[in-house]
């Protein structure tokens, strides 16, 4: 059963600023993955269905998070897939594209995280129901692409995905991305049973990182409120 709302999990990303993506050539590496991330800080992890054993995986991590954390499907395209996840037990519902599974996870009420590139295709995934835009792939444009989209819907919370590292989540955060997502840069081959040490490393630092981005925005939205 799926306990987070579609607000509930915004707020939540809002606030942690990362989502982790899994996508490995085994379910219980993957899974293996997603819960040392979690318990290097990460609240918000998804497992890509191309993963084999991807269901799995997600009930594996469902049994075992840690409180405060949640685990979704990624690469969720139809609506099959999401009853699928949500039968494992995933609580949000990440596609890398306009899918069907979109109009279907938010008439279940619940959350996903929609693919989306173009203005068209952002405005036509809020339509569906998207819970956000996941910007994908991010690298393309980069953050001054993000700015472009943002201008004429500044109301849309948008998350890049895709090819974004240490280096670069800063800069989308400041262009008002409210989170980004981490696959390659942050897990490397873990999901495919790499070794886990530098992986919970980069974890720390990306967190870290989060955690310092977010004291820096309280501490400037303080000083603008004295003045």
């Amino acid at each position: 059963m799926n306990a987070v709302s579609p607000e509930t999990l915004l707020a939540g990303i809002k606030e942690a600023r990362l989502v982790a993506i899994v996508r490995g050539t085994a379910g219980a590496a993957a899974a293996k993955a997603a819960l040392a991330a979690m318990e290097e800080g990460f609240r918000f992890v998804e497992i890509a269905l191309t993963t084999p054993g991807a269901l799995d995986a997600i009930r594996e991590v469902r049994a075992a998070a840690p409180a405060g954390c949640y685990v979704g499907g990624g690469t969720v395209l139809t609506a099959r897939d999401v009853d699928n996840v949500a039968e494992a037990g995933g609580q949000f519902m990440v596609t890398p594209a306009l899918a069907a599974s979109i109009a279907e996870s938010a008439r279940q009420g619940i959350p996903v995280l929609a693919g989306a590139l173009t203005p068209s295709e952002a405005y036509e995934a809020m339509n569906r129901g998207a819970t956000a835009v996941k910007m994908f792939p991010a690298s393309i444009g980069g953050p001054g692409y993000l700015k472009a989209l943002r201008d004429p819907f500044p109301g849309i919370p948008f998350i890049p995905v895709g090819g974004v590292g240490l280096d670069e989540a800063a800069g989308y955060w400041e262009t008002g991305a409210v989170a980004v997502g981490l696959g390659g840069p942050l897990f490397g081959t873990a999901g495919s049973g790499g070794d886990l040490a530098p992986m919970r490393e980069r974890a720390r630092a990306f967190v870290d990182l989060a955690a310092a981005f977010n004291r820096r925005a309280a501490a400037g939205a303080a000083g603008a409120g004295t003045r």
